[in-house]
């Protein structure tokens, strides 16, 4: 998707922001996973004046690098959708998880029970706290060496490998699906066994606990803080961003959003590609002078 505006649409702020939750991929990176001089002057800039800056991405631990060299103050980050707390200031890995939301292993072998019914030819992998496990058939997405390859069932068996770490979340895969109809088929037959959403252009979901999302834990992190949701400005693009910008008081979609997210932001802001979140808070900060 591309750009629909040049500037951001700005929401009036009930109060002063006090946090900056961000996305990452299709948000704070630009499409080559990198930070913008530009953006990450930003990010210190807000910093200094005093306002928090959350990374609330689906990624995994592992997978911040991109933004370990960037962080400030607490260097907290939500990962996983909501599923992890990570500190980021031991550097690359060497990640320390503050919090964890598990998803029930009994949950997640009803997930894969009920996709299996509703979607054959779903394929599975299971993403834990340090480990990263999938079915033999599941595609090779993720540009790394997954740990044990076995099928959904054997993976999330109590004395499955990895049993002795919690699982953050499973990954759905379908080679055939439309991505949007693949979630809203998986929404349906899971229920409120886990909570399912997407991030990815292709057909794979992201299926966590009963109630873990970017928000909810967003929520949580704000609550100890004594910060309020009129407090927050976030920004996302895609469907895992959909609870976050609702909840927060401001939010942002990108210029290059889904739908979906189009569709729950009070603002809009430009693509990731051309900084949206930097030029958004450099406006915030400048109307703090």
């Amino acid at each position: 998707m591309t750009s629909a505006t040049r500037q951001p649409e700005t929401p009036a702020a009930a109060l002063p922001p006090r946090l900056i939750a961000t996305d990452l991929d299709g948000t704070l990176l630009r499409d080559d996973k990198s930070v913008s001089e530009r953006t990450v002057a930003a990010l210190a800039a807000a910093e200094e004046a005093g306002i928090e800056v959350f990374f609330v991405t689906g990624r995994p631990a592992r997978w911040m690098d991109v933004v370990s060299d960037h962080v400030h103050g607490h260097g907290l980050a939500i990962c996983g959708n909501g599923a992890a707390v990570v500190d980021l200031h031991g550097g690359p890995g060497a990640h320390r998880f503050v919090k964890v939301r598990e998803l029930a292993r009994e949950n997640a072998l009803d997930a894969v029970r009920l996709l299996r019914e509703a979607a054959p030819g779903t394929v599975f992998a299971v993403e834990q706290t340090y480990g990263f496990y999938q079915e033999p058939a599941y595609p090779k997405l993720h540009m790394e060496i997954p740990d044990n390859l076995a099928p959904a069932e054997r993976l999330l068996a109590p004395d499955g490998p990895g049993a002795s770490e919690p699982v953050l979340k499973i990954l759905a895969f379908h080679h055939e699906l439309d991505p949007d109809a693949f979630l809203t088929v998986a929404r349906r037959a899971v229920g409120d066994r886990a909570t399912i959403t997407r991030s990815s252009p292709s057909a794979l979901l992201e299926i966590s606990g009963p109630g873990v999302s970017k928000a909810s834990t967003l929520e949580l992190c704000c609550a100890e803080r004594g910060i309020s949701p009129e407090e927050v400005v976030a920004f996302g693009d895609m469907p895992n961003d959909v609870e976050m910008l609702t909840w927060a008081g401001t939010s942002y979609a990108m210029g290059n959003a889904h739908p979906a997210v189009i569709a729950a932001a009070s603002g809009r802001t430009v693509a990731n590609n051309e900084d949206g979140v930097a030029v958004v808070i450099e406006k915030i900060l400048a109307e703090r002078l």
